[in-house]
C-alpha cells in the first residue's frame, strides 16, 4: 500500500506553507514557461517574419487553454475543500470526474481547433508571408489539446491535495526533451526534415503527451493522496453540472484573457511585423515574469480552500494577506531589474534586429515599473477561487480588461499619436486599475465564509442513496 504524498494546509505556520506551495508551482510554472521561450529563441532564428507567426497563434492557444485551465479549476477547489473536511471517497470521485469531463471537451476542441485554424489565422490578420506559418503552427498546436488537459487535470488536483513537487519533475523532463527537439525538428538536424516553425509545435506536441501519460498513470496508482478509478469514470451528471458551473466562470475569466490578447494582438499587427514581433517577445518576457505571482495565487487558492473546507476562515484570511504583501515585492523587485536590462534581454531573442529590439525595449520599460500591481490583481483572483468564489474572480478578469484596458488601448491607438506606444501605455493603465479592482472585490465581498462543502454534500452518501432508488426501481 502506498502512502498518501498530500499535504495539510490546515495547519503549521502559514507562510512557510504558502512558500512550500507556491517555490515548486512557480519553478513548474518556470519550466512551462521554458516552453514558449525555448520555441521563440529558436523561431527568432529563421526571422521576424517566424516570430510573427507565433505570436500570432499564441493568444489563440491562450484562449483554448483557457477554457481547459478553467473548467479545471472546478477540480481543484472541490479536491482541496473535500480534502479540508477529510472526506476521501469525495476527493477520489471528483478527481474521476474531472477526467471524464476534459477528456470529453479537450477531443471536441482540437478536431473542430484543426479544422478552423485557417480562418481563425485569416481572421487575425497579417501579411502574406506570415498567414501560412501561423496556420502550419496552430494546427499541429491544436493536435496537442488532449494532452495539455489531461495534464492540467493532473496538475490541479495534485495541487489541490497539496502535493506541488511531484509535476515538477515530470515538467522537467519534459522540457529538457523539447529543448532538444526543437532545434531538430525546426531545422531538420541529424535524420529529421527541417519542419520551420511548424517543427516547434510538434516539439511541444511531443514533450505534452509524455507529460499527459506519466500524469494519468500516477493518478491511477492512488499514491499522491487521491485516485483515479476506471468504475467512477462513468459520467455522473449531477455532479459535473455543478462542476462545470463552477469551473465555468473560471474559464470565462481565462477566456477574457485570451480574448483580449487576441483584441491587442490584432492593434499590435496594425503596425507592422517589427510591432507585432516585439509585442510577441514582451509577451513572452512577461508570462515569465509573472510567475511568482501565478505561484503564489495558486498556492493561496489550495490552502484556502482547505482551511475553508476544515471550517477555518480566519486562517484562510491571513493566507489571503499573506500572499498579497508577498507577490507584490517579488514582481516588483523583477520589474525594476527587468527595466534596467530590458535591451539585452529584448537582443537575446532577435540579434541584430535593431528596429525590434528599440520596440521591445520601450515596451518593457513603459510596463515593468507596474509589474507588482498585477500581481496584486493575480493573487486577488487565486484567493476568490479558493474560496469557490469564481464568480467574482471572473468579475475582476471582466472588468479590468474589458471595461478598463481595452477601451483605453483602443483608444490610444486610434485617436492619439501615439501610434503603438499607446498600446504599450494602455497595459500599465491596465496593471494600475486591476490591482484596485482586485483590492475592492476582496473587501467587499464575503470571500471567507464560502463552504462548497456544505453545498455540494457528501458525494458518498449521494451515491449510496442513487444506488438504493436504482435498486428499488428494478426489484
Amino acid at each position: 500500500m502506498f502512502k498518501s504524498k498530500s499535504k495539510n494546509l490546515t495547519e503549521g505556520p502559514i507562510f512557510k506553507s504558502i512558500l512550500v506551495l507556491a517555490i515548486p508551482i512557480i519553478f513548474s510554472s518556470l519550466l512551462q514557461t521554458t516552453y514558449n521561450l525555448t520555441d521563440t529563441f529558436w523561431v527568432g532564428r529563421l526571422g521576424a517574419g517566424a516570430v510573427a507567426a507565433v505570436s500570432l497563434s499564441f493568444p489563440v492557444m491562450f484562449l483554448i487553454f483557457a477554457v481547459g485551465g478553467g473548467l479545471a479549476v472546478a477540480g481543484t477547489i472541490l479536491v482541496a475543500q473535500y480534502k479540508g473536511k477529510k472526506d476521501e471517497f469525495s476527493v477520489d470521485h471528483v478527481t474521476s470526474q474531472t477526467f471524464s469531463m476534459m477528456f470529453i471537451v479537450s477531443i471536441l476542441i482540437g478536431i473542430i481547433g484543426y479544422l478552423i485554424s485557417p480562418s481563425i489565422i485569416s481572421f487575425i490578420g497579417a501579411d502574406a508571408i506570415v498567414n501560412p506559418m501561423a496556420i502550419e503552427y496552430l494546427r499541429v498546436s491544436f493536435l496537442g489539446v488532449l494532452f495539455v488537459f489531461i495534464y492540467y487535470v493532473f496538475e490541479s488536483l495534485m495541487r489541490g491535495v497539496g502535493n506541488a513537487k511531484t509535476p515538477v519533475f515530470i515538467v522537467s523532463a519534459t522540457v529538457l526533451l523539447n529543448l532538444v527537439l526543437d532545434p531538430l525538428f525546426i531545422f531538420g538536424w541529424g535524420p529529421f526534415p527541417a519542419m520551420g516553425v511548424s517543427g516547434a509545435a510538434l516539439a511541444t506536441v511531443c514533450t505534452q503527451a509524455l507529460a499527459a501519460i506519466v500524469g494519468v498513470i500516477l493518478l491511477f496508482s492512488g499514491r499522491y493522496g487521491l485516485r483515479l478509478k476506471f468504475k467512477s469514470l462513468k459520467p455522473d451528471f449531477p455532479l459535473i453540472r455543478k462542476m462545470f458551473f463552477l469551473g465555468m466562470p473560471s474559464s470565462i475569466e481565462q477566456s477574457s484573457r485570451a480574448l483580449s490578447f487576441v483584441f491587442l494582438t490584432l492593434l499590435a499587427a496594425k503596425f507592422g511585423t517589427i510591432a507585432l514581433a516585439a509585442y510577441g517577445i514582451r509577451n513572452r518576457i512577461s508570462s515569465f515574469l509573472i510567475l511568482p505571482a501565478l505561484g503564489l495565487a495558486v498556492a493561496a487558492s489550495a490552502i484556502i480552500g482547505q482551511n475553508l473546507g476544515a471550517q477555518k476562515p480566519e486562517r484562510a484570511q491571513k493566507t489571503a494577506k499573506a500572499a498579497l504583501i508577498a507577490t507584490f515585492i517579488s514582481l516588483t523587485t523583477l520589474g525594476m531589474v527587468f527595466f534596467i536590462f530590458a535591451e539585452n534581454i529584448i537582443g537575446w531573442f532577435v540579434p541584430g534586429d535593431l528596429e525590434v529590439i528599440k520596440m521591445g525595449t520601450l515596451f518593457l520599460r513603459i510596463t515593468a515599473p507596474t509589474l507588482g500591481l498585477l500581481g496584486i490583481e493575480i493573487v486577488a483572483g487565486g484567493i476568490l477561487r479558493g474560496a469557490g468564489a469564481t464568480a467574482s474572480a471572473m468579475t475582476l478578469a471582466v472588468v479590468s480588461l474589458w471595461v478598463l484596458h481595452i477601451p483605453v488601448a483602443f483608444l490610444l491607438v486610434n485617436y492619439t499619436s501615439l501610434s503603438e506606444v499607446g498600446l504599450w501605455i494602455s497595459f500599465a493603465f491596465g496593471n494600475v486599475t486591476g490591482a484596485t479592482l482586485g483590492l475592492i472585490l476582496l473587501k467587499k465581498s464575503n470571500w471567507q465564509n464560502k463552504n462548497l462543502t456544505a453545498k455540494f454534500g457528501s458525494l458518498s452518501t449521494q451515491i449510496t442513496d442513487e444506488a438504493l432508488v436504482d435498486e428499488g426501481l428494478s426489484a
